[in-house]
């Protein structure tokens, strides 16, 4: 059986070696190319990195490629899988020879998931390996350009670590699943994507953030963290405008920062601020209707009056109690989430090959 079930699946094989093969060939031709750089250029290597169209392509397939394996491996790898022997009947051969039932589903379940695993990993650690100078210098503050996002970004979260590995077997066990219950590849495929697709999006943005209790900080609104306003109207110049939250930086460069929102001194979240605070943002552009403003001193004075009234606001946000409350995954749970994420993928893996044991086990022609 275990002969039999590696022949059937020789050709996705083959697909996903090259697949990782040409991925180790590109990371070791481009790899010490940017430690190398890192080396020379120290903190501002991104800056330079960021020009070189090679390794911004590279980045991007790298993080396409581990993003889209999921939903590949489930379609034509687990869909057709059982589904193929059961459109066809083949699998009544294999029951009336020495090959139980149990057997023939757990060899071929192994088999998969083996090849799937080993293929996965690699390409997790070639992209993984090949992207580390630049996540360590992401997380030290020295993004730039496309290399901006930190690992604990929830794109590339998908694409670091193992976790890739756990969404390829979780996705293998759908697609056998669906195979398994429809006895149809193709429809079983269709679906296959399509949940995949689903699982993808919605754990980054309704589970991981819970998977480890995430930091709560409170801050005091100051000109070095304070990012912008958002207000409903057309800004200071119309009297009806009135601003419902201040934009605030609060988490750090390596950090996954959740929710950001404005509290008074009560701790409540604030709907709306008073109209003063727009004088944090630098106050009304200058009002060009009547020419260009006036250069020379009379310009210096008027900006060191902006700057005076942006001081006195945040002085007065501070003095009133406002302050900013932050949500945030810190960097150091990059692999707490990873492990809780995977761990979850696994299990869910695991229910879903149950089910195929069981359904086999029934009647079953």
């Amino acid at each position: 059986m275990t002969w039999l079930s590696w022949r059937q699946l020789r050709t996705q094989a083959a697909v996903l070696a090259a697949a990782a093969l040409v991925a180790l060939v590109a990371v070791g031709a481009t790899g010490p190319r940017i430690r190398d750089l890192r080396s020379s250029a120290g903190a501002g290597f991104l800056s330079q990195l960021q020009f070189d169209r090679t390794e911004r392509l590279l980045y991007v397939v790298g993080g396409l490629l581990l993003l889209l394996l999921p939903g590949l491996v489930g379609a034509f790898w687990g869909a057709p899988l059982l589904a193929r022997e059961l459109e066809s009947g083949t699998f009544r051969l294999a029951w009336t020879q020495s090959t139980t039932r149990t057997r023939w589903l757990a060899t071929k379940l192994a088999v998969a998931a083996a090849l799937v695993a080993a293929g996965t990993a690699v390409l997790t650690f070639a992209v993984g390996w090949w992207a580390h100078p630049i996540d360590l210098a992401v997380a030290r503050g020295h993004g730039a350009g496309r290399f901006s996002a930190p690992r604990m970004d929830p794109v590339l979260f998908g694409t670091r670590g193992i976790v890739p590995v756990g969404y390829a077997l979780f996705a293998l066990a759908v697609g056998a699943t669906f195979g398994l219950l429809l006895r149809r590849s193709v429809l079983a495929m269709g679906l296959t994507l399509a949940l995949v697709a689903v699982v993808q999006v919605l754990v980054p943005m309704e589970l991981r953030a819970r998977l480890v209790a995430p930091e709560r900080r409170t801050l005091v609104v100051t000109a070095e963290n304070f990012a912008g306003i958002q207000a409903r109207g057309d800004g200071p110049r119309d009297p009806a405008s009135s601003i419902t939250r201040l934009v605030v930086d609060g988490a750090g460069s390596g950090d996954w920062q959740l929710t950001s929102d404005t509290v008074d001194g009560t701790g409540s979240v604030v709907q709306s601020l008073p109209a003063w605070v727009f004088d944090c943002g630098g106050g009304p552009p200058p009002d060009v209707s009547q020419g260009p403003p006036p250069s020379g001193p009379v310009t210096r004075t008027a900006q060191q009056g902006g700057d005076a009234a942006r001081q006195a606001c945040f002085t007065r946000l501070r003095n009133e109690g406002y302050r900013q409350l932050v949500v945030i995954q810190p960097a150091s749970h990059f692999w707490a989430l990873q492990l809780r994420e995977t761990g979850l993928l696994l299990l869910a893996s695991a229910l879903l090959c149950g089910l195929c044991f069981w359904r086999v086990g029934r009647d079953f022609s």
